[in-house]
């Protein structure tokens, strides 16, 4: 009978063993690998749409597309919570807020459904477009842009045609914002004077560089609906013809006569410049006015990997951007999770030095105090592996649970270890019966009705959290959790 008890319980000391260094193997394996970020995400689900209307004041922007948008078409979309709209000079912003756990994708989808009735609007603005969902900290990356040869406008080109599209192109890249971006546009300065005293209108002016254009945005003039370049019929074959616009530069803009005046040129009565819009809001970069990159990301995307991926594109474009200065040091959160992951590397490492040294001088056994220690870490790869497996990623509030949760852990090492130091020593100066494999499973199973309640009293002090909403509720629900 006894040599059956002995053998079971080598059976489950080697099963025991195995299945902690599974836990450990998968820990090293896979949790190099899992998604790192500096907070949860805590917004509720969230689409915004937002409508361009170029040339419209607030006020027309809120009575000709805002509340046509919310009450004929937004309103009383299913899982719908609360909607908020904006409108602003030349630009409307609606947001809508659906139930906590609602698909984003799935509201995304009930929203472009209804979407697909703007056609029925005012036709005084672009169609509504629905943004991007980026995650709760959003930014992942500003980079600034600023140049000693190239001007504003060349720069703002570059940024808008060539790095903005290719940063889009890095998976987890939700939306890229240019801040300080001088759209390039040749403008026809007037002077009203002038135009009477050559007796031009000013709608003259405005047809006549509208018209000048292959297409233009203004749908009562001619150009607003591109036409073909027609073809040549050959005895064998159909030539396609197709016009180049010879309209490069002011110059060259400035030799366009002027409709109804042949007379006379838009150079003749206009001042012809290469500028940009009135700007919104600008960028500076150190010290001097430049360009500002705001990369965004996915809700899901981690955010190390993103910003792996935005900074090798911003190195395969910088060949090709002349002397254009990339700075990607302005605002990077990648920083501080790689640094907190190195301290938190560096402090866990000396801890465990540090408890394998008290616990070893406090059981004074050294096979005790392997065990002690190996538990530590055992505990938190097995909780740190529940989460990678649930999808979750790792922030400083799953950072703080656990920290919240090894201080049970170091408890029951210790004080396990020095429990069951204490009944191998009386065991060992009484000369018991018993084998001393039943003296340790004993000694340990004493702390465990303790230990149990203690997890009790820990779990029910966690259980408010989850009734928690908004905001706070998606912060503080992580460290329950964890």
């Amino acid at each position: 009978m006894m040599r059956w008890i002995v053998d079971t319980s080598l059976h489950y000391r080697l099963l025991v063993v195995a299945i902690a260094v599974v836990v450990m193997v998968l820990g090293f394996t896979q949790l190099r690998d899992a998604p790192v970020d500096v907070l949860p995400e805590f917004d509720a689900p969230y689409v915004e749409v937002q409508t361009e209307a170029l040339g419209l004041s607030a006020a027309e922007v809120e009575q000709l597309i805002t509340v046509p948008l919310e009450a004929d078409l937004l309103n009383g979309v299913a899982w719908l919570k609360t909607i908020r709209s904006e409108s602003l000079p030349g630009l409307s912003s609606i947001v809508l807020v659906f139930e906590p756990g609602t698909d984003i994708m799935r509201a995304r989808q009930v929203v472009q459904e209804r979407l697909t009735q703007a056609h029925g609007l005012p036709n005084v603005s672009k169609a509504p477009a629905m943004l991007q969902p980026v995650s709760s900290t959003s930014r992942i990356l500003n980079v600034g842009l600023s140049s000693d040869e190239m001007s504003l406008i060349d720069m703002s080109v570059l940024a808008r045609w060539t790095m903005k599209p290719r940063l889009m192109g890095v998976p987890g890249v939700a939306h890229v914002s240019i801040w300080g971006q001088r759209k390039r546009q040749l403008q026809v300065q007037v002077d009203p004077e002038e135009l009477r005293d050559k007796g031009v209108t000013l709608h003259e002016v405005v047809q006549t560089a509208g018209d000048a254009l292959w297409v233009s945005p203004l749908s009562f003039l001619n150009a607003s609906y591109p036409g073909t370049g027609g073809f040549i019929e050959t005895p064998n074959q159909r030539l396609s013809i197709r016009h180049v616009l010879p309209i490069k530069n002011p110059e060259d803009l400035a030799q366009v006569a002027v409709a109804g005046h042949r007379d006379l040129v838009l150079g003749d009565i206009a001042n012809v410049v290469e500028n940009h819009p009135p700007l919104i809001g600008d960028a500076l970069v150190g010290e001097r006015t430049g360009l500002l990159l705001v990369i965004e990301k996915f809700p899901w995307a981690n955010t190390l990997e993103v910003t792996e991926g935005v900074e090798k594109a911003l190195a395969a474009l910088a060949p090709g951007l002349g002397d254009m200065q990339i700075d990607t040091e302005i605002f990077r959160p990648a920083t501080y999770i790689e640094a907190a992951t190195n301290n938190v590397r560096r402090a866990w490492l000396i801890g465990l030095a540090l408890a394998a040294v008290a616990l070893t001088l406090l059981v004074m056994e050294w096979r005790t105090a392997l065990i002690s220690i190996v538990t530590i870490p055992l505990s938190i790869t097995a909780a740190a592996l529940v989460l990678y497996f649930r999808e979750g990623s790792f922030d400083a509030m799953v950072l703080a649970g656990l920290v919240v949760a090894l201080g049970v852990i170091v408890d029951d090492a210790v004080v396990d270890a020095q429990n069951i130091a204490k009944r191998i020593r009386e065991h060992r100066a009484s000369g018991g019966q018993n084998s001393l494999g039943r003296v340790i499973l004993d000694a340990s199973m004493e702390m465990r009705s303790i230990l149990g309640f203690a997890t009790v009293i820990l779990l029910l002090i966690a259980v408010p959290a989850f009734a928690l909403a908004g905001v706070t509720g998606a912060v503080v629900q992580p460290v329950a959790l964890s």
